[in-house]
């Protein structure tokens, strides 16, 4: 999947030829990626992600720091092949952060960027066990940390593309019962402390908006 991604990505640079030297103080970006579990062994086997948005707001501080602000959301479905009984549901997950990173052009159409997200976050594990037991949903708050590598191809003078890899942090360990379950699940314990992380792979886009002279 990584290797598409890349290809579909770099595929822009095509279109590159003529495009303008930017380097704006205000924009607007949206990213959209598939997360995967990992580290947190019951969390990466039961549930399994299927989307994580992050619109947010960025500024330039000078020609490589930037900052931002922005919310999130991902959502993680239940693998029902994974459970010992059939459990039917997911858990969203919705948040805000702050961001701070490193972006560098390094020529007039290809940059990188190196960023860190952290924030706060709301999970919601909403399912059909949980709800004949009255407790629909179970709600776990927790911080969020996340660093992150994008590649950038500008499209023109307002706009550009990226390729994003990043890994997610939540504070809290992921257990069988947030999702109803009544038993371990065959998992040890001890794994239930784990944080609950996972690898996000997926594309970016940024608006430039045209800077005051």
């Amino acid at each position: 999947m990584v290797k598409y991604l890349f290809i579909l990505l770099f595929s822009f640079s095509a279109f590159l030829l003529n495009a303008q030297v930017i380097n704006p103080k205000h924009t607007f970006n949206i990213e959209l990626g598939l997360p995967n579990g990992f580290v947190n062994k019951p969390f990466k086997n039961i549930m399994q992600g299927l989307v994580n948005v992050a619109p947010y707001y960025q500024y330039k501080l000078n020609k490589q720091f930037v900052v931002g602000l922005g919310v999130r959301y991902a959502y993680f479905a239940i693998n029902e092949f994974k459970v010992p009984k059939p459990t039917y549901g997911g858990m969203h997950s919705g948040g805000i952060f702050v961001k701070a990173g490193w972006e560098r052009f390094h020529t007039e159409h290809f940059a990188t960027e190196i960023g860190l997200k952290f924030g706060y976050t709301q999970n919601y594990f909403v399912t059909d066990r949980n709800d004949s037991l009255g407790l629909n949903p179970v709600q776990v708050n927790s911080t969020y940390l996340e660093p992150s590598f994008g590649l950038i191809l500008t499209a023109d003078e307002r706009s550009s593309y990226r390729l994003v890899v990043s890994y997610a942090f939540q504070g809290f360990g992921f257990r069988p019962d947030l999702i109803g379950l009544e038993t371990f699940g065959g998992y040890n314990p001890a794994d239930f402390n784990k944080v609950t992380s996972f690898l996000i792979v997926g594309f970016g886009y940024t608006y430039y908006f045209k800077s005051k002279n």
